[in-house]
């Protein structure tokens, strides 16, 4: 008993003995360390957290941090591009830590449909853009900040607040609606880029080939964007602030004419015309200058954007919620944008096998933009003030030949009132079952809401040279609810340690309703109260409601052995409501594969090439963004016709289109053959890509006899188009200088080149007019879009030369010569031919981003080779044919022999013509444009903490700071169609932002 008591004690004082080392053994202990690159250089803000806590520090300029810790605690550092190094502290006190550098190509993360995957594990081709590199653009519109960023990717910026960005990948693969889909976290989305806050997107990825759009099935045809917006990390809550403020002014203003300049022009268009010339002017150096119409209607704009978010999360859950405001004016006085936006992101694992995850953004905007019309500010003529002698709105009155009749472009800014009203939820909820750690199954319901309100009302006024006479109010309410239900399950599994296996199945529901109600009323009896029950006429109403749905099964199989063969096999079959019951279904597979030669056992690791992955693909995508929703249905409008002898009227309904029940969407075969290769030690990353992309049954006019009742122009369409794209891309990303300077580089090069190969007729379409006049065509074996008219051959110089020509009616020494294509001795229409194309063949982009200690700078050019542009402004402004201000450039116009051989005489009315659709107004849209310069400080962390902050930084930029082009227009970069007809003009912004973490 005394040896079991003894015992005891002995075991008890031992015990207590052990808890008390341990004890003081697990007691915080204050560590210090260091953290390193490979080279031995310091990492400037590495993140280092108490493993499986919030507890956080970052490192100094100096990579040193100080951290209370327990001794038998373990630290996590991480850095971007760096693998993550946990290291036990085991009672140290100082720590010498080195991050090996990831390769950013072999591990980044994309997101793709319905999933994401290693880039290293890719089979097809998909460019993505971090959050970083977004930021670099201080821009209002994440579409702008996406230009030549990603190679196949060509955007062009819409210039005026609020508007978004036109947006085509791997150039134009229809003469119809070819925009790419995109998807929002998940959810497929017509959501304009413009309301989305740029501060809350993690990353932008764009999916190209059909190896990565086939499983969004007949959507998919166009390319992809997937927009991924920022979730909660592990840690401690971060609250950060983002402010901008930006000025803006145009690049380019257009040089015009004073009021001694036009009227000199005026008198001698009149005396080569044949008509009086106006007896005030007959000193025109006595008007001066004039008015300078451009200096009143553009400004300097400005923009302030700000953004508050807070994040953080742990184990368990993760929250992210921010707000944001954007204000911005145009460069256009009465043009301003205002922008509200709210972002909620949020996941939590609630039990061990179940997790739920949520997005949502809210957004509204405000648009006004008076009535602005920039045309009639260049044609307007200076000889008028802008307001007269009594104080009211002056304007042209009198001989319309010499003071015309173009309005006065101040007044309606003001007098005028246009305002648009946007509202938008995009929202999703996702719940996550895992049967195991390989199977999960994932439900997601989401819905897409926008609500938008249109506003004009134009007050009666006295107008010269014609009044309104009476005011009106124009209101439009606008509704659109389109519902997502996605079901899938997940499975991943590596058996034998060798062979991987992904896999995912499901099916997606998606249905919209929309609806519209419009009415205008006009003779309102005061300026100030105009509510539509105020209005005395009823002007028009209408309104009307449609629907949509789609159905889908969709499957996806990515099996790789070893990492060295990869294959991915999608397949998705769409079921749409927007067909008839013959095509109401299509299935839409495609299959990829890839061999990462590096690999092999045989391959022998050297510097020079770390990795090697040859990709090779094929699939067959769809599009139904050309096809309203009930295309394969007879369309009928109501009228009303006088019918019977006593003339009664009577309602009749008119067919205006045949039926096609066979209609279906657009469909795009696509071959795509590339690489991606590593080389020394990550420091250089190459991509290449070539695709051979084939669009048949597209859509185009059926061809209809005339003894069916409908003439050939109707709008009956039918699937027999065929379009190809071939092209090539390469992005090139390499690591010039490591250590304390830092320089990367990042190139992007695309090369497109398309054609149309059938139009179901050989008789071209004419599109896109210009003052009654058509400027492009769509024909067999031209690109889409092609300029077409006349050949300028010079300008006569001299009677002799007129009469040696080919008959051109209306011709005198002075006027354009044109070409005798046909040399059938006489200029007409059978003389037109292809004069352009509007088709930029080569974008490309280079960013150079340096760093040195706290200091970041980014030099960003981007640009466009081998398209045309059609300078449609010139045609009134360097027209010299009717009462409208003219450019400077026409003071250089013909005035006798062998004073111009480029500027026709000035002549009222044309009579030959010189203003007819030629290649005069067709230069070359070229441009290389010195896009951004951003320097940013990123101020030491012994300075902040002062101030209990984490981060600071501020950033100081200019974007659009020069173009080197040929164009002689206000600015080359113009719409995809290459007509530049009063584009709202690109902006020179000046930025200072502050960016800080709390």
């Amino acid at each position: 008993m005394n040896i079991f008591k003894q015992l005891t004690k002995r075991i008890v004082f031992c015990s207590v003995g052990v808890l008390l080392s341990l004890s003081l053994f697990a007691q915080n202990i204050k560590v210090h360390g260091v953290v390193k690159d490979e080279s031995g250089e310091p990492i400037i803000g590495a993140t280092v957290i108490q493993k499986g806590t919030t507890n956080a520090t970052v490192t100094d300029l100096n990579g040193n941090f100080i951290f209370m810790v327990p001794s038998t605690g373990t630290l996590s550092i991480s850095y971007l591009g760096y693998t993550t190094k946990n290291i036990p502290v085991q009672g140290r006190q100082v720590l010498d830590i080195k991050l090996s550098q990831s390769s950013k190509q072999l591990n980044e993360v994309v997101v793709i449909g319905y999933g994401t995957m290693k880039k290293s594990d890719l089979t097809g081709s998909i460019g993505s853009i971090d959050a970083k590199k977004l930021n670099e653009q201080p821009v209002a519109n994440i579409g702008q900040s996406l230009q030549g960023k990603v190679a196949g990717l060509q955007v062009v910026d819409a210039g005026k607040p609020g508007d978004n960005v036109s947006i085509k990948i791997r150039g134009l693969g229809s003469i119809n609606n070819c925009d790419p889909l995109v998807v929002i976290d998940g959810i497929p989305t017509d959501l304009g880029l413009n309301n989305l806050n740029m501060a809350d997107v993690e990353r932008v990825d764009v999916l190209k080939d059909a190896s990565a759009t086939a499983i969004y099935g007949s959507r998919g045809a166009n390319g992809v964007i997937m927009i991924t917006t920022k979730k909660g990390k592990d840690g401690i809550g971060h609250l950060s602030l983002n402010v901008n403020f930006s000025f803006q002014n145009t690049t380019k203003k257009p040089s015009l004419l004073n009021a001694s300049q036009y009227a000199e022009l005026n008198n001698e268009m009149m005396a080569n015309a044949g008509y009086d010339q106006n007896p005030l002017w007959t000193a025109p150096s006595s008007l001066g200058n004039g008015t300078n119409w451009n200096d009143q209607i553009f400004r300097t704009g400005y923009l302030e954007n700000y953004t508050l978010s807070y994040s953080g999360g742990s184990d368990k859950a993760h929250y992210y919620v921010s707000g944001g405001f954007l204000n911005q004016t145009g460069t256009v006085k009465s043009v301003s944008y205002r922008r509200y936006t709210f972002e909620a992101n949020s996941d939590a694992q609630v039990l061990k096998w179940l997790k739920f995850s949520n997005s949502l953004a809210l957004s509204a905007d405000v648009k006004r933009q008076g009535s602005y019309d920039l045309g009639s500010t260049y044609r307007a003529l200076p000889i008028f003030p802008v307001k007269d002698e009594n104080g009211e709105w002056s304007g042209p009155n009198g001989n319309s030949l010499w003071y015309g009749s173009t309005r006065n472009p101040v007044g309606p800014t003001e007098m005028n009132q246009n305002k648009t009203n946007g509202y938008n939820l995009l929202g999703s909820i996702t719940g996550e079952i895992s049967f195991s750690k390989d199977l999960k199954f994932k439900s997601t319901l989401g819905i897409d809401a926008k609500f938008w309100y249109m506003d004009n009302y134009t007050p009666a006024y006295a107008w010269k040279p014609i009044p309104v006479e009476q005011s009106s109010r124009y209101k439009s309410n606008n509704k659109s609810f389109t519902y997502l239900w996605d079901n899938y399950f997940l499975y991943d599994h590596t058996f034998a340690e060798k062979h991987h296996v992904s896999l995912m199945a499901g099916t997606s529901a998606q249905w919209n309703d929309f609806d519209y109600l419009n009415a205008q009323k006009n003779l309102f009896a005061f300026e100030n109260v105009h509510e539509m029950d105020n209005g005395q006429k009823m002007y028009a109403i209408g309104g009307n409601e449609t629907e949509w749905a789609l159905f889908s099964y969709m499957a996806r199989a990515n099996y790789d052995y070893r990492n060295r063969y990869l294959i991915t096999a999608t397949i998705r079959k769409d079921g749409s409501s927007r067909f008839g019951r013959n095509h109401r279904w299509g299935t839409f597979p495609s299959v990829s594969m890839a061999w990462r030669l590096t690999e092999e056992p045989w391959y022998k690791q050297n510097e020079l090439l770390n990795d090697l992955k040859i990709r090779m693909g094929y699939g067959i995508t769809g599009s139904q963004a050309s096809v309203s929703n009930y295309s394969y249905m007879p369309t009928y409008n109501t009228s009303v016709y006088p019918f019977g002898t006593d003339g009664n009227e009577q309602t009749a309904l008119i067919s205006t289109t045949l039926a096609n029940p066979n209609i279906h969407w657009e469909q795009v075969a696509q071959k795509n053959i590339g690489f991606d290769a590593t080389m020394f030690h990550s420091r250089i990353n190459l991509s290449f890509d070539a695709y051979i992309k084939k669009t048949s049954d597209m859509l185009v006019k059926a061809s209809i006899p005339i003894t069916s009742g409908f003439e050939d122009t109707s709008t009956t369409y039918t699937n027999a188009g065929k379009v190809t794209n071939k092209g090539i891309e390469i992005t090139l990303h390499t690591q010039n200088l490591k250590g304390i300077l830092g320089w990367e580089t990042l190139l992007s090069y695309t090369y497109n080149k398309n054609k149309i190969n059938d139009l179901n007729s050989s008789t071209p379409y004419y599109i896109n007019q210009v003052n009654n006049s058509y400027v492009t065509m769509l024909a067999k074996g031209y690109p889409i879009n092609v300029f077409y008219g006349y050949v300028t051959d010079g300008i006569f110089q001299n009677q002799k030369e007129v009469h040696d020509h080919a008959s051109q009616i209306g011709a005198e020494p002075g006027d354009i010569r044109f070409k005798d294509l046909n040399h059938d001795g006489v200029i007409n229409d059978e003389d037109r031919t292809v004069i352009g194309n509007p088709n930029p063949s080569h974008l490309f982009s280079i960013n150079n981003s340096m760093t040195w200690r706290g200091f970041e700078l980014s030099i960003y050019l981007q640009g466009v080779a081998g398209n045309k542009i059609f300078n449609a402004n010139k045609i009134d402004l360097t027209g010299m044919s009717a009462a409208y201000n003219q450019l400077t450039d026409v003071l250089s116009r013909w005035n006798g022999e062998g004073t111009s051989n480029v500027i026709p005489r000035a002549v009222y009315s044309d009579p030959n013509g010189n203003n007819r659709i030629s290649d005069r107004f067709v230069e070359s849209g070229s441009y290389l444009r010195l896009k951004t310069i951003s320097l940013s400080y990123n101020f030491p962390l012994q300075w902040v903490k002062i101030f209990s902050v984490e981060s600071a930084r501020l950033t100081l930029s200019c974007e659009n700071v020069a173009t080197i082009t040929g164009y002689s227009g206000f600015d080359p970069e113009v719409g995809i169609n290459g007509i530049d007809l009063s584009s709202y003009p690109v902006s020179r912004t000046f930025n200072i932002g502050f960016n800080v973490n709390f």
